[in-house]
């Protein structure tokens, strides 16, 4: 049982969240607007989660470009990395197609060095969150 999600607002800074896999993970939340400092975490970084607004057609070009940068850093070449197409709770979402199409998934996932995943997720009503939490505990396994 995950619990009641809590509340949402967009990363400005950075935040930390210890989470139990069962063993202690903390994850690092980076906002968008962080772009250019990202690349001073990748040495730390075991697991990459990228969180994509599906419901805004409007940042899927800047997204992509961040993504692509980020699938490109040596330090990050073997690490596991999971696509977070976050807000299908909202009416005016883009589906995983539509998502995948816009992208170009298929052509990235032929060229990127390291595993990807895909998944919908809502953080405010919590779909998707326990497969989230799944792909941690297999892609962090000591």
């Amino acid at each position: 049982e995950l619990g009641e999600p809590p509340a949402t607002l967009p990363t400005v800074g950075t935040n930390l969240t210890d989470l139990r896999l069962p063993r202690k993970v903390t994850v690092r939340e980076l906002g968008g607007c962080m772009g250019p400092i990202w690349p001073s975490y990748y040495s730390e970084c075991s697991a990459l989660l990228f969180v994509v607004d599906a419901s805004d057609p409007s940042q899927v070009s800047s997204s992509c470009i961040q993504l692509l940068s980020v699938l490109s850093a040596a330090p990050l070449a073997s690490v596991p990395v999971l696509i977070l197409f976050n807000k299908i709770d909202l009416p005016c979402y883009m589906s995983l197609v539509e998502m995948k199409s816009l992208f170009r998934m298929q052509d990235i996932v032929s060229c990127a060095t390291q595993p990807i995943t895909m998944l919908e997720t809502s953080a405010r009503d919590g779909t998707g969150l326990a497969d989230v939490l799944q792909w941690l505990r297999t892609a962090l396994k000591d």
